[in-house]
């Protein structure tokens, strides 16, 4: 990071607290790999910003009214959504209308310089727009497709429309979040965007790797639905093996005995007792190590037979002293534990700060835009970045003037290297 200092211009919104920092090249990794991404709301978005942040050129299609999260507002910063400025930074944003013959004849001319395309329209509108695998690879052979759908390429769901919230209802997240007695609870966070956005990051990088090697170009195909389903790998696979179905119970509930949330004498505290070491120590701690050492509470599974004695044994004890003296005396004794932070407390997290994970940064225009960082630490450092998220149609001539003539061929592509070939 460049500069640490916090932006005085606006002291009072809570971004004017966050470091604030320069921009500059970022890591590198991925220079020379261009990427034309034609997606829009969050998924898409936040996959190519996620392989922007590694160093990859990310031109950022939009049509004539943009990306639909420009709009997803308030809050609005600088007549964008926040929404938008979360995932969309370092690109580049090129206006094009597809649906006449000079929008279209200008898209295919830039994909033709890509190394990876990556859309969010489901099979049948990828096909009506010419935009689907076959048609792609036809424009450029070894290009990597990237498809973010709802429900995949394949199958019954394929051409359903989807969003975050029909997908985490697929998934079965729902029905295991929320209070026992409650109604079923979406996350607070759009989930499987984020991480369908990782999943199609990370299946590009192995593609990408795959396509150095000599393997060609391939065709990636991800799922928000089963991007979601498997979060709940643990959940699911102790089903199968069990034929017990989970059941929502407030976060209170889990395989390991004890793992949930805890009232002390001010504010909650969180503790995850996941070995009989930690167990031990634990009891220490509290200064009640018989209790811990009792023979029906030696193992995990017998500490879950008896979790609710155990649980108000601990809440009983914790409520004597202030969550900050806890978590002194649980860090000292290597206990895992922690606040339950608001969302306020967490970007105030110096260390946080400290790390890069929030920052805000100045545009050329000389307005400030908050960010979350990529929160990956590479030679000890975190990625800088390169540019604020684009104005609506910002780079639309700088890039389809460079963009090289109709009979010259993707190798003339600018920015490329032999290496991503």
């Amino acid at each position: 990071m460049t500069n640490c200092t916090p932006d005085p211009s606006r002291s009072d919104l809570p971004y004017a607290a966050l470091p604030h920092v320069e921009m500059g090249a970022g890591f590198r990794m991925l220079s020379g790999v261009r990427i034309v991404d034609v997606t829009t709301s969050i998924a898409g978005p936040y996959a190519t910003m996620l392989l922007s942040d590694f160093g990859a050129e990310v031109i950022k299609v939009e049509r004539p009214e943009g990306d639909d999260s420009r709009k997803w507002g308030p809050p609005f910063l600088d007549e964008q959504a926040l929404w938008f400025s979360a995932v969309n930074r370092n690109k580049k944003s090129v206006v094009i209308d597809a649906g006449d013959d000079e929008g279209k004849a200008r898209l295919i001319r830039l994909i033709r310089t890509a190394d990876v395309f990556v859309t969010n329209q489901p099979p049948d509108v990828q096909r009506k727009l010419g935009l689907d695998a076959d048609s792609i690879r036809k424009i450029r052979e070894d290009i990597v497709f990237v498809s973010i759908t709802g429900f995949g390429l394949t199958g019954a769901r394929a051409n359903l429309t989807s969003y975050d919230l029909i997908a985490e209802g697929y998934s079965g997240i729902m029905d295991i979040t929320g209070d026992g007695d409650g109604a079923p609870q979406k996350i607070g966070a759009p989930a499987a965007d984020m991480l369908a956005g990782q999943d199609a990051a990370m299946a590009t990088l192995a593609a990408l790797i795959d396509r150095m090697k000599g393997g060609g170009g391939s065709i990636i195909d991800i799922s928000l639905a089963e991007s979601m389903t498997r979060f709940l790998s643990c959940r699911i696979s102790s089903y199968l093996g069990s034929g017990e179905v989970p059941r929502r119970s407030g976060g209170t509930d889990s395989v390991i005995a004890i793992y949930q949330p805890f009232e002390t004498a001010d504010l909650p505290i969180n503790l995850g007792l996941g070995s009989d070491g930690i167990w031990k120590r634990f009891w220490k701690t509290l200064g009640d190590p018989e209790y811990g050492a009792r023979a029906e509470f030696a193992t995990n599974s017998s500490r879950r037979d008896h979790r609710n004695a155990i649980v108000a044994r601990i809440q009983k004890l914790l409520l004597g002293r202030s969550r900050q003296e806890w978590l002194a005396a649980f860090a000292e004794n290597r206990i895992p534990a922690g606040p339950i932070n608001r969302v306020d407390e967490v970007t105030a997290d110096r260390d946080f700060h400290a790390r890069g994970l929030f920052y805000a940064v100045t545009s050329p225009s000389g307005n400030v835009v908050p960010q979350v960082g990529l929160g990956i630490q590479i030679d000890g450092r975190p990625s800088t970045p390169i540019r604020v998220p684009p104005y609506l149609g910002e780079h639309t001539s700088e890039i389809l003037d460079s963009l090289p003539d109709e009979d010259t061929g993707a190798d003339a592509a600018p920015g490329k290297t032999e290496n991503w070939k």
